[in-house]
């Protein structure tokens, strides 16, 4: 199983608390930042990340607003404050996630 594979699930979970650490993103910078915090291990493809955003921004999770940087337009990526709690709850039932893995795993 490629290693990625096991990133798939989590996908929504790491762009949602990527943009409560950042506040807003693009997309490249969601990849290269994820790329970056694993140590090369997640790679963020722009073809799993922006099926995620789509989905987030029609659930009204997530907003975006385009501004130019350096003569382009560039999309950021912004929570929501029901994306806010949405992270919260979707970030402890992860913890509680690992936790349990941790507890069969260390057996």
């Amino acid at each position: 199983m490629k290693k990625n594979a096991l990133y798939k699930g989590t996908l929504q979970n790491i762009i949602l608390k990527l943009l409560v650490k950042e506040v807003k993103m693009y997309g490249y910078q969601m990849t290269q930042r994820a790329k970056e915090l694993t140590k090369g291990e997640l790679l963020m493809t722009e073809g799993a990340l922006y099926p995620i955003l789509h989905k987030l921004e029609t659930d009204g999770v997530i907003f975006s607003e385009i501004q130019n940087v350096n003569g382009r337009n560039r999309k950021y990526y912004l929570l929501t404050e029901k994306g806010k709690k949405q992270q919260l709850t979707e970030e402890s039932e992860m913890k509680s996630y690992l936790f349990n893995l941790n507890t069969i795993f260390e057996q």
